[in-house]
Formats: structure tokens, sequence, C-alpha cells
């Protein structure tokens, strides 16, 4: 009997991109550029003919797109736009870029501040370098093998009965290169060997490499980025067919690809905001925990019931998030509270407003098909359609839940229609809707503007949230959501989350790698289901989880049965001791929030961000900076042990102040109570007294923890100020300096292995009076004011 692979669940609905053509044998292969002719040069670069291999002519420019930002664009027709644009632009080139241009007898260079592409004519080649003529990366000139196939796809196109069907180009990858990014990606960090799609999935879980949030940017260990624009399901192929080269291919009517100058990842990422939009950072209160009922069935009574138990239990909680069932089944999400469960929804928002719970509501896209808002939305074709104009009545629930259909935000007026759904509920008190689902527009769909559901695809998600965050910027002032889906440029919806996780220390793991891929690719702002969403953890996990939820940027608790930590009560006291550890904390995890908004460098950070000549931090995998003075590795396998690399300097445990030196691997086993957790030594973290719930505006009282007491330079940012506080040990002396309207009131010492505590403590030149608090040695004055 022939073999035969098991069957395994798969996707019906939310289908697969469509495939790219195979050649037959013996088919001709793809157009590969051969030689160029530079036929104008300007201020914007370098405009040339390139001739293919198959005699064909196509359109290029090399040019500049900022400082730092070399653009290169690809066509047949000068003017090609992708496919997507004609929708919104994922890209913002500064209109004023000035590229320097220099031509030799065989050459073009193009120059854009510290970055400058060198171009040879004759044969084609293409190389990008820095400011120091180090090479960063060079164009593969196309590889073939013994029987003359060609095993590479370098600057060209491919067509099939004479139309293009996509472009590509290629580079060569060395050896010792790590490549991160392309989005929320659940496998392993660096990305060699693998061959991501561009194309958002309901991935349902963490643990494939089908992504919900796809960004068409990755960047590179030798110190330089790639963007590629266009909302296609691009392909990149980092060494998966040749190890040595990394394969763009862009199904699209060109190929546009910027090159974006380092050294450094936070250079990269400062140079990506420029070009695709600067983080929107959530609001203060969105940084306390979310508690959520849970894909469970809710109402008033149980919802009042829960906020009850949080305060009662002593709970850190600022926000309590309502799932599906808000609405009655078989409705959603029609957007209307369900009669029988939420008699006075008006009653219970302020109640819950009143205990200081901010309110989040679960909502999608997708109306049932059993609903009368489907019937008005079909009827005003505001909906997806067929190709025989029919509206697209779609799975999107798997069969669990009722088909429906779905929100065409290409059409002006659907948009404003289904806004006109949300304002009455955030005028009700509503403060953030969870902008679940938008993977599963259809590749066969239509839109309103005539975009197929290819083109539609991807940046559908931009489309969902810019409409929900327009809503709440207008009522509530922030443009946060919850969003599962996310594309190129989807860093102004905050925040996102890492969907559907399994209850497993696996699932917990690649839900990390996840976070880490994320912000690599310019979202600072994620988090992810504390306690794994399908479905029931076991108690070390769910507080391991928590654990980890609670140093992450943000901390969330959700899950297909309930994950209020009071269902768990043999680890209750723990994880509330792991939320109490957040909020003290806050000041320091606002402040990084804060400058994350600025610089787009991710608040979870892997760790080549902050030690990028470090090979090895390059390769660390579940163990990120949270900021830049904390280390943390969460706990991944249920042996309660692991090895963790800590990158180089000094690292104090923050549970027994051993010092530790890194550049090293080191084995831990922590008690169950203990989530692995460094300071980098010197560190000046901005801490406050835990609370039940944040308050309205600045802090207002704080400590700084030094962690031995030397040299150090700490900002302190809040909602309208930066501070600044300098240290400077000399002897037995600490002289700090607070420039700003921080309200700090004391210093304290933790105890630090080879450390020495200072004897006097001046603050601004006077001296501060030292003594116990708390049990740490704690220098405390008056703040200006009191």
């Amino acid at each position: 009997m022939p073999f035969r692979p098991p069957l395994v669940a798969h996707e019906y609905f939310s289908a697969d991109p469509p495939e790219l053509p195979r050649r037959a044998y013996g088919e001709h292969g793809p157009e590969s550029v051969v030689w160029a002719e530079l036929t104008g040069k300007d201020s914007t670069g370098a405009t040339l003919h390139a001739h293919t291999d198959a005699g064909t002519t196509l359109q290029l420019h090399v040019g500049a797109a900022g400082d730092g930002i070399l653009r290169v664009r690809l066509s047949e027709e000068s003017g090609a736009r992708s496919r997507s644009a004609r929708l919104l632009p994922l890209t913002q080139p500064d209109p004023g870029a000035v590229a320097t241009v220099v031509t030799g007898e065989n050459t073009v260079t193009v120059t854009a501040g510290p970055l400058t592409a060198e171009v040879t004519l004759s044969p084609w080649r293409l190389s990008f370098h820095d400011a120091d003529g180090r090479r960063l990366l060079g164009a593969d000139p196309g590889l073939t093998d013994i029987s003359g196939r060609m095993r590479t796809l370098p600057l060209g196109c491919s067509r099939v009965d004479g139309r293009i069907v996509a472009y590509h180009e290629s580079f060569l990858m060395p050896a010792d290169e790590v490549l991160s990014g392309t989005g929320e990606r659940f496998t392993a960090l660096n990305l060699r060997g693998q061959r991501p799609v561009m194309w958002n999935f309901d991935a349902f879980g963490s643990e494939s490499d089908r992504a919900y949030k796809n960004v068409p940017f990755y960047q590179s260990s030798r110190g330089y980025g790639i963007v590629v624009d266009s909302g296609m399901p691009v392909e990149f192929d980092f060494g998966a067919s040749t190890g040595s080269v990394t394969q763009l291919i862009v199904p699209d009517d060109l190929i546009e690809y910027y090159v974006l100058a380092g050294p450094t990842p936070a250079d990269v990422l400062a140079r990506y905001n420029a070009l695709t939009g600067r983080p929107a950072c959530p609001p203060k209160w969105a940084f306390g925990s979310w508690i959520s009922s849970g894909f469970c069935r809710d109402s008033q009574e149980q919802v009042l019931a829960r906020a009850a138990t949080i305060r009662e239990h002593g709970i850190p909680c600022d926000v309590l998030h309502l799932d599906t069932y808000w609405q009655a089944e078989g409705t959603w999400s029609h957007l209307l509270w369900d009669p029988v469960a939420f008699p006075d929804p008006d009653a219970m928002l302020a109640t819950l407003h009143e205990q200081g719970f901010r309110v989040c509501v679960w909502m999608n896209s997708y109306l049932s098909h059993r609903t009368d808002r489907f019937a008005e939305a079909a009827e005003r074709g505001f909906l997806l359609r067929r190709a025989d104009g029919a509206v697209y009545v779609a799975d999107s629930w798997h069969g669990s839940f009722p088909a429906g259909g779905i929100v065409d935000f290409t059409n002006p007026e659907a948009t404003a229609w289904f806004q006109d759904l949300l304002r009455p509920l955030a005028r009700q008190g509503v403060d953030v809707f969870k902008t679940d689902f938008a993977e599963g527009v259809p590749a066969d769909a239509v839109a309103f503007n005539g975009m197929t559901g290819t083109e539609l695809h991807n940046v559908y998600a931009l489309l969902f949230n810019d409409a929900v965050a327009e809503v709440t910027r207008e009522v509530h002032g922030h443009s946060t959501v919850w969003g599962r889906s996310s594309y190129l440029g989807g860093q102004r919806h905050a925040a996102q989350w890492g969907g559907d996780t399994m209850c497993s220390y696996e699932a917990m793991a690649s839900s990390m790698n996840g976070g880490l891929a994320h912000g690599l690719s310019g979202v600072p702002y994620w988090s992810h289901d504390s306690g794994g969403f399908c479905g029931t953890p076991s108690d070390d996990l769910y507080l391991r989880w928590a654990q980890f939820g609670a140093l992450s940027p943000l901390v969330r608790f959700h899950g297909t049965t309930t994950r209020e930590p009071w269902r768990f009560p043999a680890v209750e006291a723990d994880v509330i001791e792991a939320l109490r550890l957040r909020y003290r904390l806050l000041p320091y995890l606002y402040s990084a929030a804060l400058r994350s908004a600025e610089t787009g460098e991710p608040m979870m950070r892997a760790l080549g961000v902050d030690t990028p000549a470090d090979p090895a931090s390059w390769r660390a995998e579940h163990v990120y900076r949270l900021g830049t003075d904390l280390l943390v590795a969460p706990m991944i396998s249920a042996s309660q042990q692991r090895d963790v690399y800590l990158p180089p300097g000094e690292w104090v445990d923050w549970w027994s102040g051993d010092v530790l030196g890194g550049g090293g691997t080191h084995h831990v086993d922590p008690p169950l109570t203990q989530l692995p957790l460094w300071v980098r030594r010197d560190a000046l973290l901005p801490v406050t007294a835990p609370a039940a719930h944040l308050a309205d505006g600045p802090w207002a009282q704080l400590t700084l923890l030094s962690f031995g007491g030397g040299d150090a330079v700490s900002e302190i940012r809040d909602d309208g100020y930066v501070s600044t506080v300098a240290a400077r040990r000399d002897g037995d002396t600490l002289s700090v300096t607070i420039a700003g309207p921080a309200r700090v009131t004391a210093i304290a010492f933790p105890t630090v292995a080879g450390g020495t505590p200072p004897a006097t403590v001046l603050v601004n030149g006077v001296r501060a009076t030292l003594g116990p608090v708390d049990g740490l040695l704690t220098a405390t004055w008056q703040a200006p004011g009191d």
C-alpha cells in the first residue's frame, strides 16, 4: 500500500496566497539585468535603462529617499506603482532628500548621507557601502549550476505569456551574517535558512512560520536594513534555496526596495521610522495590567463581580477586557450589547470607571450573516464581493460560528458607517477596542475600489486599525487598539498582541521570539496572552507566563478558559507579586515607552540592539533587555532550568545581588517564585510604590534604585516632560544632579556583591539623609515644593 501522510488541519477560508507560476521543463528562465546605460541624473539620483539577457529593457532608478536611505526601483514603465499604493502609501520618502551622483567611464555612484550605492554598468553590478567605504551588501549576479540552470534570481523579472508576474533581486549573504525581522515571526530570530512569505494568516498559534503580522523589512548584523515597498505577497528567501544568497521575489508591478544605513539597529530603526512613520505610544494606563473575561460566556453581573474580586484580592489592574460575549452569540460582530446578559451597560461602565478601570471590548470587521447589520451593509455595498458581484460570505470562524461578510474599507462610505457603529460605544464609556482577526481577505475577493483580494489582503489590517483608531482618537484622545494583524507602517497602531497561542512552554518561547522579531521590525508596543490562549495552563506555566507578561511591554491575561488569578489559588499570591513588581517598575517602563515613540527602538529588545558588535548577542534567543537596563530570561521549560546568555558588561541579579560577567552563557535554576532578572551594574532605575491602578497625571513620588552606587545617567520621561538624573561617585560620596520636574525623593541602594554604597549622598549640592528604608540603605530628601 503506498505511503500516505497523515491528514492534518489546514485552512479552509483564510487561504494561502496565490502561488507564483513554476517554469515547465525547458522553459526560458528569468530575465536578468546584464548591463545598463545612464539616461539621466539629478539631485534625486540616477535614471538608467536596464537591459536584460532576454533583450528587453526595463526602467531603473537609484536615488535618495532620506538621509542614509537609498531607493532602488525597477519596472517596465517608469511611472509604475505598487498595486497597493492606489489605496494608501506604505512608505513616505523624504521629498527633500538629495543625492550626490558621480559618474565614471563605466560606473555610477549615488550617495545619500552615510550610504552609497556603487553601480558598474557593464556587466551589471550593484553594491552598497557605508561612510567609511565598507561594503554593507552586494547584489548577487546570479548563480548557475553545472547544467547551466540559474539557481538564484538576480535583479530582473519573470514573465508568463509575455506578462511580468514578478520582479526579483538577490544579495550575497556572508556566512557570519545574521538577519532578523519581517514582522512577528515565531520561528528562530536568525532568519537564515527561512523563506517567509509576507501574507497575513490566521496563524492558529505561535509555533509555525505563518504570521499574523508581516512586515517586509529586515535588518542585518552587518549594519543595514532592507524595506520592500509592496502590499503583495512578497517572498524573502534567506538562504533557504541557496545558502549564500538572500532573494527577494515581488509579485507586483515593480520592485521597489530601500536600503537603510546603520551602523546600529537603533540607527536602522530611526531611518525605518522616518520612512514609514513613528510609533504611537499608548496612554500611561495601558501599561497597567489587562484582565480579560476570557473567550467565555459573560454577563454584566460577572463583569462587576470580576472587578470587585480584583480589587478585593489586591491585584494591580487598570483595564478590564470584555471578549466576544458582550454581544449575543451568533451576532458577531454587529457591535451591540447583548440585552439579556448586559441589561444596563451604562451603569456597568460607570461603576467600573469609578473603581479605576478602563474598559476594552472585543470586535472585528466581520458581520455575521444572521444580523440586520449584515443585511444593511450588503444592500448598501459595504462588504467585499465575489467576481460575480455577490457578497463574499466567508467562513472566517472555520465552522465554529456563523459565516459573515467582510467590511470593505476601500469604500469611504462603508468606513464611515462602520465608525458610526463604534462611536456610541466609545461615548458610552468603552475606552479601547480589541481589533481581532482582519487576516481573512480571500485572494479571489473584489473590493469597492477594484482591488483584488490578493492586492488588499495585507493592507486591509492597516485600514481596519486606522478606522478604529480614528474613533478612539476623536472620543478619547488616543489611538490605541489591541490589534492582532498588521503590516508595513503598522507601528502607528499601538498596541499589538501575539494572537492565539497554545498553553505550553514551547508556545511561550516561540511567542517570545515573535515579540522580539516584531520589535526589530519597528513595533515597540507588543504583548501576548499571559497563560497561553488555547486550553488551560498548569499552575507553574500560568505563573511563569505571568512573570513573562509582567516584564513585557504590555500585559494581558486572556484565554479560552479563565485567566483570573484567583482561579489558580496555588500561585495567585506569586502572580500578584509579579504584577506588583511591574507596577513598581512602571516609571522605568513608561520612560522606555516614551523613548520608543521618539526613536522607534523596541521596549523588549533583542540583545543585538544594544550590543551589535557582539556576534553572540545577535544569535541569543529567549532572552531580552526590557528598556536598556533590565535583562529578562523567562523560563521556557517545565524543567525550570535553562541556559542564559548575558551580553558584555556586568549584570546584577535582581534577587540576590550577585554579579555576573557578560559575554558568556550561565545555567540558572531559579525557584518558581523568581523570574531570572538582571540589572546593568550602576544603572539608575526610577520606581514608585505599587498601586491598585494608575492615577492620572505625572508620577507623584519616585525613588531611584542605584545598583552599585557608581557613575550613571538616567532619563525619566513622563507625559509632557523629560528629567535627567546624573550620578557621579568620588570616593565615598555620590553626587546626584536632578534636572527637570520629576518628583524624585529618594535613592535606594540594593545590595550588590563586591560593591560599597556611598557614605554621603549630595542631591543638587544638598546633603541627603542616609538610613534604612524597607530594608535598603536609602538617601531621602524633600522634593521642591513640598
